[in-house]
């Protein structure tokens, strides 16, 4: 396994990390605790886990395996404003975290699922979950204090550049990363330790592998150990997280931590062409359509079309909506059809038309 440094934490950690939100409802228990002892055999030695995760069961199955892991590791958990949105209430929830996990203190503690600058600005006002999280530090039951989000690059680089944080957890992969690139490069400038979430779409790469069949370069690898590899390639992500259920999963993801091949120049130009031809119809989440005069957040609704392309049912739209943007899909009825939107498209996408699907039918 090859091991990055965390930004400048003094820690190395492992370039393929555990993703604890994929167990399986039927192995809950012992049986999920064998595949986070067997991702710590094979090397891995990040694990990140989040209350709510798998029926809130997430903690305590990675609480169950800690209790006799093979190899030394760090553990990555987290607090959301909209469930702890003061200091008092995100010391009761760490607290609650550490029982559960078993351990003394969190290694990487995260400012949950931050979605724009203004709740960013909630999460470090005097009083709030931040505030919670620096007490608990300077109480040796957090050792660094970091973020997870959503944002778009212009956003990600307003937050890191105020200095807060020593690390974040960023959605980004090979559909996504026009929309992030600069909030992952600003981050890096700075110093902070970078784990990138969702390599794989969301689930959308391995459920679709012939539509992204073109991300593979070698004949041995599977889409989803191309995919995986296309955030490795990056140098500034220190772990890549990839949700595991099985000790099937963790040895097929295990291999593309071994030996970093990086994804060659041509590929990268390769993947960036097929993003604009045979994925032209899928929104690349760049942002330029961003600026709505009536505030809808087009990217995120965009975002949300994408599981409609791919899967061809509305049900995925609905669901990534409720549970990824936490948006209600009556808000993209609310267009006035201006045309600005469309007007700065670099894919020339029907966004008035996919916004008014949305609104009808989910």
């Amino acid at each position: 396994m090859i091991y990055r440094e965390y930004g400048r934490t003094g820690k190395k950690v492992s370039v393929i990390g555990f993703g604890g939100m994929r167990f399986r409802k039927e192995d809950y228990g012992e049986k999920a605790a064998l595949v986070v002892r067997k991702a710590s055999e094979l090397g891995i030695n990040y694990f990140d886990t989040a209350p709510l995760y798998c029926d809130d069961k997430s903690e305590e199955i990675f609480g169950l395996a800690f209790q006799d892991m093979p190899g030394q590791f760090y553990i990555s958990t987290k607090s959301m404003i909209s469930h702890e949105p003061d200091a008092d209430a995100v010391r009761k929830r760490l607290d609650k975290s550490l029982q559960r996990l078993g351990v003394e203190k969190i290694d990487f503690f995260h400012m949950w699922n931050i979605l724009n600058l203004e709740q960013y600005r909630q999460v470090i006002a005097p009083g709030g979950p931040y505030q919670g999280a620096r007490q608990a530090q300077e109480e040796g039951l957090v050792e660094h204090i970091v973020f997870s989000t959503h944002c778009d690059g212009d956003e990600i680089e307003a937050i890191v550049q105020e200095g807060y944080f020593e690390g974040m957890t960023v959605g980004y992969n090979a559909i996504n990363f026009p929309f992030r690139e600069k909030g992952l490069q600003a981050a890096a400038k700075m110093g902070l330790g970078i784990a990138t979430m969702n390599p794989l779409g969301g689930g959308l790469i391995p459920q679709n592998p012939d539509y992204f069949k073109f991300l593979q370069e070698f004949g041995d690898e599977t889409v989803v150990q191309a995919a995986l590899r296309f955030n490795a390639s990056h140098q500034e992500i220190s772990t890549v997280l990839a949700g595991m259920g099985s000790i099937e999963e963790v040895v097929e993801n295990v291999q593309v931590g071994a030996e970093i091949r990086p994804m060659s120049d041509q590929k990268m130009a390769q993947i960036k062409s097929q993003l604009n031809e045979a994925m032209n119809q899928l929104c690349t989440g760049c942002g330029y359509c961003k600026g709505c005069p009536v505030d809808i957040p087009i990217p995120k609704y965009l975002d949300a079309y994408n599981m409609y392309i791919l899967q061809k049912n509305t049900q995925g739209i609905t669901d990534r909506l409720k549970w990824h943007w936490r948006l209600p899909a009556e808000k993209a009825g609310e267009c006035i059809e201006c045309g600005v939107c469309e007007a700065k498209c670099t894919q020339k996408l029907p966004i008035i038309d996919r916004l008014k699907m949305i609104a009808e039918k989910c």
